[in-house]
């Protein structure tokens, strides 16, 4: 072994990372609290290695003030959980076809758009899930411009969304007849590709959900689908993005959460809809 590889272990202080995680905070919205300190650390530590910063101080300064933000995009995209799955808590997707849209469908004429936003896209199986759940149980979906609209704040998942290949895991709830309907075989291994039909009905966009100068241009959706990103939230970041999500719905849209997520404890701003298949959240007509 040579003398430079014996490299002394990279520690990291708890100041070190109270100030880590107060900055990421900021930026992201996305609060660790401390029993994700040896998740946050590693990471961290993992980057420094690779920049060849000699300190957290040095690493931690030059990421503050980096001009392009690329650095700290590597750290969100490290940092950030992205593990789902097709037709995840599909019964709002049930709700959707059979309660939301019909509503929805009833306030517009015939050809009129329609805007699904999902938030966070993850590696994109929420959104092709929901293209395909219309496709086969909207009778109307022929009837409306329907854009379908994915979000992340990670560059390297979005970048996997977008090829929309994907592993056995991801498919185990698929139906046999979806998986041949809409994907096909990758040679050489077990994996499966969206058809390019489908993966081209999906726009796939980065965004920060906590940063409103990106958010602003998100507007007139219908439905918003954000389940699961909240957990990571602190009260604040949470209300915050209950007003964003409030901001790009028209009057009348709907917000769908994750099944351990309740609006109600958030915001006041919604009224609570309770279909035969889910509790979703409207904004007033």
């Amino acid at each position: 072994m040579r003398m430079n590889d014996m490299r002394p272990e990279i520690v990291l202080a708890d100041a070190d990372f109270q100030k880590f995680r107060e900055f990421f905070y900021r930026r992201t919205g996305i609060f660790f609290e401390d029993d994700k300190r040896y998740f946050v650390d590693k990471r961290l530590i993992e980057r420094m290695q690779v920049t060849g910063a000699a300190s957290f101080r040095a690493y931690f300064v030059g990421l503050r003030f980096e001009t392009n933000g690329a650095e700290l995009q590597r750290l969100v995209n490290l940092m950030t959980v992205n593990e789902t799955y097709f037709f995840r808590e599909e019964y709002q997707f049930q709700c959707l076809v059979r309660s939301i849209l019909p509503e929805i469908a009833g306030r517009k004429r015939a050809g009129e758009r329609i805007r699904i936003w999902s938030m966070p896209s993850s590696s994109g199986e929420e959104p092709y899930s929901i293209a395909m759940y219309l496709l086969e149980h909207w009778a109307d979906v022929e009837r409306f411009d329907v854009e379908i609209v994915a979000s992340d704040i990670d560059t390297t998942i979005l970048e996997a969304a977008r090829r929309g290949r994907y592993a056995k895991r991801a498919m185990q709830n698929l139906p046999p007849k979806l998986l041949a309907k809409y994907f096909r075989a990758v040679s050489g291994s077990e994996d499966h590709q969206i058809v390019d039909e489908l993966r081209e009905s999906v726009d796939f966009t980065r965004v920060n959900l906590s940063d409103r100068d990106q958010t602003r241009s998100y507007r007139d959706f219908d439905v918003i689908f954000c389940r699961n990103l909240l957990i990571y939230f602190d009260d604040v970041s949470r209300t915050e993005a209950a007003a964003t999500f409030f901001d790009a719905l028209p009057p009348g849209g709907f917000l769908c959460l994750g099944h351990s997520e309740s609006m109600s404890r958030i915001s006041a701003l919604y009224q609570v809809r309770k279909f035969p298949d889910a509790i979703v959240y409207q904004k007033p007509l």
